[in-house]
Formats: structure tokens, C-alpha cells, sequence
């Protein structure tokens, strides 16, 4: 990927990794909403975020920075990559980068995906990735983890015949939970990957991070 250019695209002075734990809620799941909450969305008018006006075939849940969701997006210039992300200063700088550059195939969503992806018709994503999401690793925190049978349950939806789920994350804790909600849901195979062979796509700020400080990250590919 071409080099980003900081000076024509600063990044915001004052970044937060987190923010507000009940963004990572449902919206049916809260009391009271929340100032900011991102929009929840049932129907999306693509023409607003890709040039070709057609629905996306790549989604980056969690994309953060998205190094990862411009990366892919200029290896597969024919496929539309929506990146989907909760912190809103990430959509920003993001959308800015996005329309200074003219990329015609990528796009970003301020959502929260555990309000469900009822925007994204059936059976037409290639490929979704969720990679090293927010761990959320208390025990009272469990429930803000996005990953469950509700959203595996979406993503076998919008996933095509033989389309493909991949996880990533650096904690083993996280890397056996998604195992053990893979086998509850019992509707994909999913290879544990070893190889970065077998794996091959482009890293994400996170992964950068990971390697320069020698810490292992977990890999797994599901298939529909």
C-alpha cells in the first residue's frame, strides 16, 4: 500500500483507543442511549459511499485505523470494502483519507455491529474479517464482546456459498472463545492457521504492533 501522508492527513491529537463501553451494546440492550451512540442503521443507500452505487463485497468489522480496510481495498479495486467501526474518530479521519484520495471502491460505517447487519442483503459478501477486536476480557465485560451466536448468525447470512470469516486476535483467551463459539454454532468449518501461507493478506495497525514487540497472534479461517 502507498504510504500514507500524515502531514496531509493528521491523525487527531488526542486519540482514544476505547470509548464509551455501552456503544459496544445493542441499542435494545440500553436504558438510557447514550450521546454520540452511532447510528443504527435498517437500509443503506450505497450510491452515499461507493462510486458505483452497489452494495460491498468485503466487510472490515473493527477496522480501527484502518490500514487494513485501505490495503485491501486497493489489492481488489473491482470489489467494494466497507469498513465498519464503533469510535468515531476513527470513521472521521478515515472518510477524510478516503474522499482526499478518490478511492472509489472503499468505504466507512460509524455502527455498531452488535445492532445486527440487517443493511447487508443475504448471500452477498465474499469476505468478512474480524480482526483483534476489544478483548473485553472481565468476566462482567464478557457481554460487550461482539462475537457471539447472534452475530455468527448474521455473518452466515450475508456470507455467499464457500465465502469466508477470518479472525484474528494476540490473546489465546479470545483465540479459544472464538473457537468455542465456532463449534457451538456448528454451521462452518474453520482451520486454526499456523502458516502465514495459508493466510497471506495485508497487516493491520494492530498485527504492525504485535510483530515489533514479539508478541504471537492466533489466526482462524471459517468457511460457509
Amino acid at each position: 500500500m502507498k504510504i500514507i501522508d500524515f502531514n496531509k492527513y493528521p491523525l487527531p491529537s488526542r486519540m482514544r483507543h476505547h470509548t464509551s463501553p455501552n456503544f459496544y451494546m445493542p441499542l435494545n440492550e440500553l436504558k438510557i442511549i447514550p450521546k454520540h451512540y452511532p447510528p443504527v442503521y435498517k437500509t443503506i443507500d450505497w450510491s452515499n459511499i461507493f462510486a458505483n452505487a452497489k452494495s460491498p463485497q468485503i466487510l472490515d468489522i473493527g477496522c480501527g485505523r484502518g490500514l487494513f480496510l485501505l490495503s485491501i481495498a486497493e489489492q481488489n479495486p473491482d470489489k467494494n470494502m466497507l469498513g465498519i467501526e464503533v469510535r468515531q474518530w476513527c470513521c472521521d479521519w478515515l472518510a477524510n483519507y478516503i474522499n482526499g484520495e478518490g478511492i472509489a471502491n472503499c468505504g466507512i460505517l460509524h455502527y455498531c455491529i452488535s445492532n445486527s447487519l440487517n443493511f447487508i442483503e443475504d448471500t452477498t459478501i465474499d469476505e468478512v474479517f474480524y480482526l483483534f477486536p476489544d478483548p473485553w476480557v472481565k468476566t462482567k465485560h464478557l457481554k460487550r464482546r461482539a462475537f457471539n451466536q447472534s452475530f455468527l448468525d448474521e455473518i452466515y447470512r450475508v456470507l455467499n456459498d464457500g465465502g469466508k470469516l477470518f479472525l484474528a486476535t494476540d490473546l489465546h483467551e479470545v483465540h479459544k472463545y472464538h473457537i468455542e463459539m465456532l463449534k457451538i454454532f456448528n454451521k462452518m468449518k474453520f482451520s486454526i492457521i499456523d502458516d502465514e501461507k495459508h493466510w497471506n493478506k495485508p497487516l493491520t495497525n494492530k498485527e504492525i504492533f504485535c510483530k515489533s514487540n514479539n508478541i504471537r497472534t492466533y489466526k482462524i479461517i471459517a468457511h460457509k
